[in-house]
């Protein structure tokens, strides 16, 4: 007689027959019986899913486009435009940026320092901005990981179809979301610090908002005795 396992019918047929195999291993959860020999992966809230599934990452889009430069006329709208401006001065922006980002206190001035020196070397041998981008790109691929957004091999596949191969795959979808993540901040690098700080500000509070409460104790006024 088939066990409980082999003569469920909600089994599919490959994990019956995976089943009926000896000596293999079986990570049990609380969906069921999962051979192990099957590939799993797992999403950034580190939940289970399917090798290739890719329906099941549920990928959020990120708030704002990357040319929107005043980004969406809500309560975050006075941010928006402080971003747009900052945008001007990109070493202020992508130190905020970091800052927001690592929740550390202080970020902002080696983050600011160190692209300061990137974009005068930049400018000093190449004539443009060109060097500074090559090192602020894995900002933007942190940013996309952290809050678990879609990058743009995913937008191009929902959008258009293409570069469906490399999004079924975790690892190729990862390096090209790299590739990509690099590219924007290459040759549309002011927008990306932009929506970038968009991004953070609507989900991040500055770090120097995060002070604890602090208890002031109020001494009672004069008192007199009564007769």
């Amino acid at each position: 007689m088939a066990n409980n396992e082999e003569s469920n019918p909600l089994l599919s047929p490959e994990v019956k027959d995976e089943l009926k195999k000896p000596n293999k291993p079986v990570i049990s959860s609380a969906a069921g019986t999962i051979p192990a020999a099957f590939p799993m992966t797992w999403t950034a809230d580190g939940l289970p899913m399917g090798h290739g599934v890719v329906g099941e990452l549920n990928r959020g889009q990120w708030d704002s486009g990357l040319c929107a430069c005043f980004g969406r006329n809500d309560e975050f709208c006075s941010s928006d435009i402080e971003v747009c401006l900052l945008g001007m001065a990109p070493c202020v922006l992508y130190g905020s940026n970091a800052e927001r980002l690592g929740s550390a206190p202080g970020t902002f001035a080696n983050h600011c320092l160190l692209y300061t020196g990137l974009y005068m070397l930049g400018q000093s041998f190449f004539g443009s901005n060109c060097v500074a981008p090559c090192f602020t790109y894995p900002t933007r691929t942190a940013i996309r990981r952290k809050f678990n957004l879609e990058g743009s091999c995913e937008a191009l596949n929902r959008s258009c179809g293409c570069c469906g191969s490399f999004v079924e795959d975790e690892v190729q979808r990862e390096q090209c979301e790299s590739a990509c993540d690099f590219a924007t901040h290459f040759f549309c690098h002011p927008c990306a610090l932009c929506q970038e700080g968009r991004e953070l500000r609507r989900r991040l509070p500055h770090p120097g908002f995060n002070a604890q409460q602090v208890v002031v104790m109020i001494p009672p006024g004069d008192q007199t005795m009564g007769r």
